[in-house]
């Protein structure tokens, strides 16, 4: 039988952490001067990277990190210091520089991809409720499955109809949010590289 309680319990906690809603300014911004169809590819390609990532973690995940000798502070650290330098070019307004296409694909990849969608949050939580997906046979695998498919739906959805909100708040709207969001990223990435700080400390 499917497990529905599983699958609520592992959705509602990818949703926590990846935060469609509060993914929507950041993607504004890093995505700001592009045209209607560079923004929907980078939405596809961003949806796509991060359940790709989320994927072969929930699979592979453990075997990965012991194989390349990496903890997750460290993991949670590097992330929070790539998006600390993405936040910086936000406040500073060098997002905001023409780019080419490849750079609006990169966009995409990183960090939008990953590590702000597949971030280390995200990844462990795979990695817990595939373990226990395991435990639980095929209605746990199936629930947890289906969650990931569809929060990456959710956070699709989300950046896909980002346009709209464009007509509404207008250029200088997309300028006053890439300033937000600059800030708020800043924010994240400083508490991620605290919580591996602080993990590490903790671990001895």
């Amino acid at each position: 039988m499917f497990d529905s309680k599983l699958f609520l319990e592992a959705y509602i906690t990818l949703f926590v952490i990846m935060d469609p809603p509060g993914t929507l300014p950041i993607f504004l911004a890093l995505t700001n001067g592009r045209t209607k169809a560079q923004r929907q590819r980078a939405a596809w390609q961003a949806a796509t990277v991060s359940f790709c990532v989320i994927c072969v973690f929930a699979l592979f995940g453990q075997q990965i990190l012991d194989y390349l000798g990496v903890t997750l502070p460290a993991l949670q650290g590097a992330g929070g210091l790539l998006l600390l330098l993405i936040a910086l070019e936000l406040l500073t307004g060098k997002s905001e520089e023409p780019s080419s296409a490849n750079e609006a694909v990169n966009v995409a990849l990183v960090p939008l991809g990953t590590p702000l969608l597949a971030g280390p949050g995200a990844i462990v939580a795979v990695m817990v409720f595939a373990k226990r997906a395991g435990t639980a046979h095929w209605a746990g695998i199936d629930a947890v499955a289906l969650a990931i498919v569809a929060i990456h739906l959710t956070l699709w959805l989300t950046m896909r109809f980002s346009v709209q909100v464009i007509r509404v708040i207008k250029d200088s709207g997309v300028t006053l949010v890439t300033r937000i969001a600059g800030l708020l990223l800043s924010a994240i990435a400083v508490q991620m590289v605290a919580d591996a700080v602080r993990a590490f400390i903790k671990a001895g």
